[in-house]
């Protein structure tokens, strides 16, 4: 009788420590990172995803490529985390430890992620394992294919630059028509220069990482975002 009393006891025991850790909700604060590659695409692009847990209440923001996006609402549920980007995306992944396995979908594109958590200290030394390039070390000189992130949607266009000291000209080309670039510097490392719009003047500045232009750009304060562009040939 005794020893049942005990094995009783055990049993509930554990059963109790079983459910609590099955119900006990995981901490999923903080940076996660992973390749992923888009339908038809034909390289991998790092995703990185933010996340802060407060309150029962999930933030945060993912960044893919050029494409930026907060977390317009996040739950965490049975293991489940769902996140929602506005009305047309969402990610929805299971936590494996420090790792969130699951599917993306955007509109009618469905693309499967397995991103992994990183250490603050990891993450500090990706974002400055690539630093700009020096200003004598890069030919900023030719044409430049670039596309701008307009509110998540791609806005390419042909950027030409001629480099004179640390003065800047040129011009751009789009399915708008043709800007020409005004008040251009190219200054310890980084790229500023304007262009005329139909609405008003865009600022643009960019540094070169990975022999890329990455920048953002101000649309007389109506409109901001990043842009990248690729040298041609």
């Amino acid at each position: 009788m005794k020893h049942k009393t005990i094995l009783l006891a055990l049993t509930f025991v554990l059963g109790s420590i079983i459910a609590f850790a099955q119900t006990a909700p995981a901490d999923i604060s903080g940076t996660y990172e992973g390749m992923v590659k888009r339908p038809g695409g034909t390289a991998e692009e790092k995703v990185s995803l933010a996340l802060k847990s407060e309150g029962g209440k999930i933030t945060g923001k993912a960044t893919h490529g050029t494409m930026a996006a907060d977390v317009t609402d996040g739950k965490y549920e049975n293991g489940t985390l769902t996140l929602s980007f506005g009305n047309d995306a969402k990610f929805v992944a299971k936590v494996d430890g420090d790792k969130l396995i699951g599917d993306a979908v955007h509109g009618t594109e469905k693309v499967h992620m397995e991103l992994k958590k990183v250490t603050p200290a990891a993450a500090a030394t990706a974002a400055t394992a690539a630093p700009a390039a020096p200003a004598g070390a890069v030919n900023l000189n030719g044409q430049w294919d670039a596309v701008a992130d307009a509110n998540g949607q791609p806005f390419p266009f042909l950027l030409t630059l001629k480099v004179e000291g640390e003065t800047v000209t040129g011009g751009s080309s789009s399915q708008l028509g043709e800007a020409q670039l005004k008040n251009g510097t190219w200054k310890d490392g980084r790229l500023m220069f304007q262009l005329e719009g139909s609405n008003g003047t865009i600022s643009m500045s960019a540094t070169v990482i990975d022999g890329k232009l990455s920048g953002e750009f101000d649309y007389s304060g109506q409109l901001q975002g990043k842009w990248v562009a690729v040298k041609k040939n």
